[in-house]
């Protein structure tokens, strides 16, 4: 009798504790959503896993740990990803960065890492002491009618689930929204488990092949170059990750507000206000856009995973129309060639030769540009060869987040720059002028070595994404015009140079990152082909943008002439 007894007090604690467990994990996931809507759509969803649980393993109180603890998990593997890769967890993440980035991403930040651990050891005793506390439910049923009621239970709650997921079903409030706001703001696992649906790549909607035909057939025959191929210039262009030009920003006044390398002189041939198609991070969109001339964002939500599953099917890009023209084609990059698949991401865009951290002799993820520009010209000039030009692509990672170390550790000039900031936005702008006072000092350099010398060169930089400033930047008053302030935290800006002589390129109010290689083409005086010719039209007559075009029908009518004419992406 003593046994039994005991035995029902430990099922009732065990059942008591699971309870509590559960309930403390739906107030940290649920009813962290900012909505209520929010909130009811994962309640909904953990009571969907909680019910199959159940009826796969026929214990309660396991069922209610581990269906609490998955969630559990899940909102801490956000948070985490959130607060130290500065971008939203999305199923796919599961797949890539396992299978490519996990390792890499966890050494580069250490406290990931422990907390990794402390999971995997937490975990597991856990589960072994609510599986070994708890009963078997079910038990006295015949195994026939058990495996019925377990199947069909199981079938009922993957039923609900499904239903809860459908854009039309019960919470279609929760799936209404747009593609970027659902990446972008704090509904972390409403957003986790809507991209479950949202994460495929497609084409964009276009126009029938007669409008495309109408529209484009002019720019079939591309354009010819307007400089003799003997002289082709090299071509040095160079992503500044998450740099902008800070003199927007009302409260940026002082002097180290406007640097040099953000300004024109004798040697810009074009500058201006470019808007970009990511936040926060991202910085492989950019890559995408600069190369291919497409943004990502036209694929559908799945295009943030551009290095992976856009790459492999692109036809037609700027390294690749330089390759057919002679070029030699280089990257550049400050981390090692597996992050985040760049590697086999560049060889896909068209590029010859990968140079990552590692065959540079670099600390990834530390470089500064100075370094990075210094490893460029290294390998610039153990690669020239007389007669052929050269394209090379820098990233940089100077800017890279957080900017919100102690103000102790900045340069003296650096400390206490600008007034009327909350302490931790003027901390983390104060920290970036310092970093970007440094990108300008290093610019000089590579302007010296590459456009201070007779060998004809067109020497490219483009700021990326603006940094989140830990979720501050987006509260900072700027002085845009009315029209671009809907896209203000999507600006930064491009600076194309040249040491030989030619026209200025065209400036627009504000130009899609996506038309930057039609410009490069232009500036360098290349040849373009049909469907450098057709993005060069596309610009013209879009005044600069691309898929916010004013002319939407212009715009379905190119997408059908690129893609199903041109192949561009198949």
């Amino acid at each position: 009798m003593s046994l039994i007894s005991f035995r029902a007090s430990r099922n009732r604690t065990t059942m008591v504790c699971a309870l509590a467990f559960f309930a403390i994990c739906v107030w940290f996931t649920a009813w962290q959503e900012p909505l209520l809507e929010q909130r009811g759509f994962v309640f909904a969803l953990m009571l969907c896993v909680f019910g199959a649980s159940l009826f796969v393993f026929a214990r309660l109180a396991f069922a209610l740990v581990f269906s609490g603890g998955l969630f559990l998990l899940l909102r801490a593997i956000t948070v985490l990803k959130e607060e130290y890769l500065e971008s939203p967890l999305m199923p796919a993440d599961f797949v890539y960065y396992v299978r490519s980035s996990l390792f890499e991403t966890l050494r580069r930040y250490p406290n990931i890492y422990s907390v990794g651990i402390s999971v995997g050891i937490a975990v597991p005793i856990v589960l072994w002491l609510a599986w070994h506390c708890d009963r078997r439910r079910f038990a006295t049923l015949r195994a026939l009618p058990q495996a019925a009621l377990r199947i069909g239970g199981i079938a009922l709650c993957a039923l609900a689930f499904w239903l809860c997921l459908l854009p039309s079903g019960p919470f279609a409030k929760v799936h209404a929204r747009g593609a970027w706001e659902k990446m972008s703001d704090d509904a972390d696992l409403t957003n986790f488990f809507v991209n479950l649906r949202d994460s495929s790549v497609h084409i964009p909607a276009m126009a029938d092949d007669a409008a495309a035909e109408r529209d484009w057939q002019a720019t079939a025959a591309g354009i010819p170059g307007t400089t003799d191929p003997s002289q082709y210039p090299d071509i040095i262009q160079v992503l500044e990750e998450s740099t902008f030009n800070p003199a927007n920003f009302t409260h940026c006044t002082v002097p180290a507000c406007d640097v040099a390398m953000l300004k024109a002189d004798a040697q810009t041939r074009g500058t201006g206000v470019m808007r970009v198609h990511t936040f926060g991070g991202g910085t492989w969109v950019s890559e995408f856009a600069a190369l291919t001339g497409m943004p990502q964002d036209i694929f559908g939500p799945g295009g943030m995973y551009a290095p992976y599953v856009l790459a492999p099917h692109v036809h037609d890009s700027l390294p690749q129309q330089l390759r057919r023209l002679g070029y030699l084609t280089v990257a550049i990059y400050p981390t090692h060639g597996e992050f985040l698949n760049g590697r086999d991401a560049y060889k896909a865009y068209g590029v010859d030769n990968f140079y990552g951290a590692g065959e540079l002799g670099l600390d990834d993820w530390d470089e500064t540009d100075a370094q990075m520009f210094a490893a460029a010209k290294q390998v610039y000039d153990k690669l020239k060869k007389p007669g052929q030009p050269v394209f090379m692509m820098i990233l940089t990672i100077n800017q890279h987040g957080p900017h919100d170390d102690p103000m102790s550790t900045l340069p003296k000039p650096f400390q206490n720059l600008l007034q009327g900031l909350p302490d931790a936005t003027a901390l983390n702008f104060d920290t970036y002028l310092q970093r970007l006072h440094d990108s300008d000092v290093a610019m000089k350099g590579l302007e010296h070595d590459f456009l201070d010398r007779t060998q004809p060169t067109v020497l490219v930089h483009f700021g990326d994404h603006q940094p989140s400033f830990d979720d501050l930047m987006r509260t900072l008053p700027r002085t845009w015009p009315p029209e671009l302030v809907p896209y203000q935290d999507y600006l930064t800006y491009y600076m194309i140079k040249s040491n030989v002589p030619g026209p200025g390129l065209p400036t627009y109010p504000m130009m899609d990152i996506a038309h930057l290689p039609g410009m490069v083409l232009k500036a360098a005086g290349l040849p373009m082909d049909s469907y450098f010719s057709a993005l060069s039209s596309l610009r013209e007559r879009c005044n600069g943008l691309y898929a916010d075009c004013a002319d939407k029908d212009l715009v379905k009518s190119y997408y059908a002439w690129i893609f199903n004419r041109l192949h561009v992406y198949q």
